[in-house]
């Protein structure tokens, strides 16, 4: 994941990363971890030449009701306002079934990487009625992803 961030960074792409974090609410981590957990990814990108533009997270619980904590679109309109940029035109990865709920309610282009929870949330979609949104792009990793993304933009 490391690498394929840093080739998106040096293909000219901006990276921002939107994480819920409800551990917070419910006590599990404090924000001083939570910011040693951020910093420590942010050193390991630099050492392979890469960066998170942005990151956004909401420590809120699910029943707290917010607009930031994912399926919700909250903190993907703001990096769109951040960022000045038509979320039409964003791709959005994940992989959990409220990531690309999210990103899909946002406007953005949903991508479902196989990897952590990815080939769970495929298998719900198969078997439930949770279905990934229209157009998901689904691949095996990140790596594949980006490949795509890059490829596309060329």
């Amino acid at each position: 994941s490391l690498d394929a961030i840093a080739l998106l960074n040096q293909s000219g792409f901006r990276v921002a990363l939107a994480t819920n974090q409800s551990g917070i609410a419910r006590g599990l981590f404090d924000m001083a971890t939570l910011n040693a957990i951020h910093d420590k990814m942010h050193r390991a990108l630099a050492l392979v030449g890469g960066r998170i533009d942005a990151l956004f997270y909401c420590p809120h619980a699910a029943d707290d009701h917010c607009d930031c904590r994912k399926p919700k679109t909250g903190m993907i309109e703001d990096i769109g306002r951040r960022f000045s940029v038509d979320l039409k035109e964003v791709y959005g990865i994940g992989d959990a079934y409220r990531d690309l709920q999210a990103f899909a309610g946002a406007g953005c282009k949903p991508i479902l990487v196989k990897t952590g929870k990815g080939e769970e949330t495929l298998a719900q979609a198969k078997n439930s009625d949770k279905q990934l949104p229209k157009n998901t792009l689904v691949f095996d990793d990140l790596a594949q992803a980006v490949q795509h993304i890059i490829a596309k933009d060329s």
